[in-house]
């Protein structure tokens, strides 16, 4: 499950303009059922954002969590590149200055609506990807 905490000036962006930044980014996964995938989007006061401890009103914080998948040592550098060029049109176009991160979190930490997230191998997860929501595995017949 990636969450996508933005940190931004306060109205940076519309309603709309958040709309279609968090298609991009959900579009990022297409390999997830797409429920996975949060962006919250967090206002930040004209005096509330320092950097190197002086107040910056144009600056743009960008914080993932990954639990649902893992990058592979080799695809990271690709995958940054990746969200770069899907966020410029709404933080390097705009003017603003910008910084992101991912951080990975042990997918044996992390539940949904309190189970379990099935294996991408699953015939559950295939069933969450599907039906776009996290379903109980069906009882077995017998």
């Amino acid at each position: 499950m990636p969450l996508w905490k933005i940190y931004h000036p306060v109205d940076a962006y519309t309603p709309q303009d958040k709309q279609a930044l968090a298609e991009r980014i959900t579009n990022l996964y297409p390999f997830l059922p797409k429920f996975y995938v949060g962006i919250v989007f967090q206002d930040v006061p004209k005096d509330s954002f320092y950097i190197g401890a002086k107040p910056v009103d144009n600056f743009v914080r960008i914080w993932v969590d990954h639990i649902a998948k893992k990058l592979d040592t080799d695809s990271r550098e690709g995958w940054v590149r990746m969200c770069d060029k899907a966020l410029a049109p709404f933080v390097k176009e705009r003017g603003y200055d910008w910084e992101f991160h991912i951080d990975e979190t042990p997918f044996t930490l992390w539940s949904i609506q309190g189970m379990s997230p099935p294996l991408e191998t699953s015939e559950q997860y295939k069933r969450w990807k599907l039906e776009n929501k996290p379903t109980p595995d069906a009882p077995s017949a017998g």
